[in-house]
């Protein structure tokens, strides 16, 4: 059983409506899965586990992630497996394999094809079957929901929105892979129409197509595949009611959770119990410029952490792939020496429903 267990690669596509996609992303996955193999000296028969993230309703077929493992090929077999989640989770699993010594190099990866559907209504599925969905709240509602309880209630205003967005965009101009990015300041934003009142297009995601790789290894490996591991100090994920009667929209004890159970707490006691403490760069997975509001006060990040300086989700949210991506980003300065300590955030569901925490350091446990 390896007690270490660090990332020591990490790949994406660059994230836009892609029309030469297939909903099996196979055309997504072949340059990355070269690109990261490249870069650790690594070959497809090193991998001894490999795990996906996807989803079979944005595709629009069952076992849609059979046809990815194209990307993989038949030769030589491989172990693999699948979530229908985000790929943030496959690494969890993956994770777990060399944790318990059956792989000491893992591979996770996701894909998603957003704009091969209509997604506002593709994610209205994940709610209630009975009562909920049968309603067609599509995904953008039902966080305009939960903007408006924030507002009503005083915890933000519509300008506190605007400035997570556009602080989003101006860090996206350095990343190649973003979707949107620009220099537009928090006024010019507000003037802007409603997409569904009080959200903006601004504060939303935009639709994209897009894919992510990260490779793990265990501490016997990690150090001859990377010159600077980023080890994996903590990894944990808590999920709160499926029903959005039934939780307070305005907490967030799964990502909390998540976070205490990981370790991300400051030893130094800087933060709250189930804050991120120590961390100095976090990657969270906001899809709305709101829930990057509730995600800070939940992990307890002070103003010192430097949030999303990849732009975030909200300048690039490729379904399936973008939790997984906050993880690598997160990972790449850790590797690069940006950071020492980092957090990398990952949710699922409806209104930051589940949440998934990986705290990675540039030393080793």
């Amino acid at each position: 059983m390896s007690a270490d267990v660090a990332v020591v690669g990490f790949a994406q596509s660059p994230v836009r409506v892609r029309e030469d996609a297939t909903t099996s992303g196979v055309e997504m996955l072949v340059p990355i899965f070269a690109e990261v193999f490249r870069a650790c000296g690594l070959t497809k028969s090193d991998i001894g586990f490999w795990c996906s993230g996807s989803s079979d309703y944005l595709a629009g077929r069952a076992f849609s992630f059979v046809s990815a493992v194209d990307a993989i090929g038949a030769v030589p077999p491989a172990m693999e497996s699948h979530v229908e989640m985000d790929a943030a989770w496959a690494l969890y699993e993956a994770w777990a394999k060399v944790l318990t010594g059956e792989a000491e190099i893992a591979l996770a990866y996701g894909f998603g094809k957003s704009s091969g559907a209509e997604l506002r209504r593709v994610l209205a599925l994940q709610l209630d079957p009975y009562l909920v969905a049968p309603l067609w709240p599509d995904s953008v509602s039902v966080a305009a929901l939960q903007a408006r309880l924030g507002l009503e209630a005083g915890r933000w205003t519509e300008k506190d929105m605007a400035e997570v967005a556009a602080r989003s965009r101006a860090a996206a101009r350095s990343n190649p892979d973003a979707q949107v990015s620009g220099s537009l300041t928090a006024a010019d934003l507000l003037a802007r129409p409603y997409v569904a009142e009080p959200l903006r297009a601004h504060d939303c995601a935009p639709v994209g197509d897009g894919a992510a790789v990260v490779i793990i290894a265990s501490a016997a490996r990690a150090r001859e595949l990377c010159e600077r591991p980023a080890w994996i100090s903590g990894f944990a994920h808590q999920v709160d009611s499926g029903s959005l009667g039934a939780r307070d929209l305005l907490a967030v004890p799964s990502a909390a959770g998540a976070a205490s159970a990981a370790g991300a707490a400051s030893a130094a006691g800087a933060a709250s119990a189930a804050g991120a403490g120590s961390v100095e760069l976090a990657e969270l997975h906001a899809p709305f410029s709101h829930q990057e509001l509730l995600l800070r006060s939940a992990l307890g990040l002070g103003e010192g952490v430097a949030v999303n300086p990849s732009g975030g989700a909200l300048c690039g949210n490729p379904m399936f792939a973008a939790g997984l991506a906050r993880i690598g980003m997160a990972a790449r300065a850790v590797m690069s020496g940006r950071a020492s300590r980092a957090l990398g955030h990952a949710t699922s569901g409806p209104a930051l429903q589940q949440n998934l925490v990986c705290v990675l350091s540039g030393e080793a446990s």
